[in-house]
């Protein structure tokens, strides 16, 4: 058994011990050891979407940190746009531009098509697709400045540099 100045002692250096290692912790997200991406932005519109290009940091300063592609919604190009026609029903738009990623609870006569594209490099490309039904019919559509299917290949399927 134990005795409680043994014990008390026992409790104190792991006490201590987790102090130390949430202080390490802390400390390595000074040195930004990830790569935090910097706020030196660029952005522009243009015919393939809003692009912003954002320069990411190195790991310590020197090794570039691998960063996967990431696309995050429906990719809507200006070809199809151009298919979508006032009065067409809510299926043909969903076979046209496929199912919307935003429908509002209180607004289900608007369906939203929101999409990001963040390349490993920084560069991120936006766009979106708002299309407004009367009566389960195309009442209006609207969209910002969208990228041609060609365009959408060439930044993902690109080569690198």
């Amino acid at each position: 058994m134990q005795s409680s100045g043994h014990k008390s002692k026992t409790v104190s250096i792991l006490v201590l011990l987790t102090c130390a290692g949430s202080l390490f912790l802390n400390g390595c997200s000074w040195l930004n050891p990830f790569g935090k991406e910097t706020n030196s932005a660029k952005m522009s519109a243009t015919g393939k979407g809003v692009v912003q290009t954002v320069k990411p940091d190195k790991l310590f300063g020197i090794m570039p940190v691998y960063r996967p592609d990431i696309q995050q919604g429906n990719f809507i190009s200006r070809e199809m746009v151009a298919q979508l026609k006032t009065g067409m029903t809510k299926e043909q738009v969903t076979f046209l531009l496929g199912t919307p990623l935003l429908i509002d609870v209180f607004h289900t006569e608007r369906w939203d098509y929101p999409f990001r594209l963040k390349k490993g490099d920084g560069q991120v490309t936006t766009s979106s697709v708002t299309v407004i039904f009367e009566n389960d019919r195309v009442a209006k559509f609207e969209g910002g400045d969208l990228p041609s299917e060609k365009d959408y290949l060439m930044q993902i399927a690109a080569p690198k540099n």
